[in-house]
């Protein structure tokens, strides 16, 4: 399947409302950064959020690789502001600031197995069953990005070892590949109405990561910025979201 005839398809996954699309039961989002639970999630946050449901962001990097080059952000000072940032984020959304794990794996080198990733499942596999997590949200397995695979690949983990898990992948960075691209077809899933008060709330967080959307880090021309994503993507009255089959 090319990678256009699928981001075709996804926009036309039948919409549900969230209780019904979670189950009404508590979900986690996994992040690869901070930020892409705002980026892919924010909507279903916000929509879940304010219908009372229970929800938890783990975030499986640290952040700081986004900037290599700044003097004044250095990766010690970099990584606890990404933290800050998403807990201001989460706010916007409607999570508490212990309703947000972090991992801290390294950015840019985020393992799928070895110690520091068994870490990691172990941890998710844990939220999971304290929370009751029915749905688990990752990264989509193509997003052209290595810290993105290795989250889908450690939240699949995480779906063998957690009974009756659902598992659902958000696309980020994929957006960019070439529409040629042959990826794994699609086998589901399912879209949720953003609003107008929801998508306030999405910009906000969105914005609340002030070191990937502004001018915060200036001592690094190539750092990552927001700005190299189309930002439309990303403020659409709607989010989709592909199910992983087990």
């Amino acid at each position: 399947m090319r990678v256009a005839d699928l981001l075709d398809a996804a926009e036309r996954l039948p919409f549900r409302p969230v209780r019904e699309a979670l189950d009404d039961r508590p979900f986690i989002v996994v992040a690869p950064h901070p930020d892409d639970e705002s980026l892919g999630c924010g909507g279903l946050i916000a929509s879940a959020c304010r219908e009372g449901l229970h929800g938890k962001v783990a975030v499986v990097s640290d952040g700081a690789g986004s900037h290599p080059s700044s003097k004044a952000f250095p990766p010690e000072r970099l990584a606890p502001l990404c933290e800050e940032e998403t807990i201001r984020a989460a706010a916007a959304l409607g999570l508490k600031s212990h309703d947000v794990l972090f991992l801290r794996l390294p950015d840019r080198l985020v393992p799928h197995q070895g110690e520091e990733a068994e870490r990691a499942i172990a941890a998710l596999v844990d939220c999971v069953r304290a929370i009751g997590a029915r749905s688990l949200f990752v990264s989509w397995r193509h997003d052209p990005h290595c810290d993105h695979l290795a989250s889908y690949q450690i939240a699949r983990q995480v779906q063998t070892r957690a009974d009756g898990l659902k598992l659902f992948e958000y696309v980020v960075w994929g957006h960019t590949l070439p529409p040629s691209n042959e990826v794994s077809p699609i086998h589901g899933g399912f879209k949720i109405h953003v609003d107008v008060e929801v998508l306030e709330r999405k910009r906000s967080a969105i914005a609340a990561h002030r070191s990937q959307t502004s001018g915060l880090i200036a001592d690094d021309p190539h750092g990552y910025l927001f700005s190299q994503i189309d930002r439309g993507l990303f403020d659409r009255p709607y989010e989709f979201f592909l199910e992983s089959s087990p």
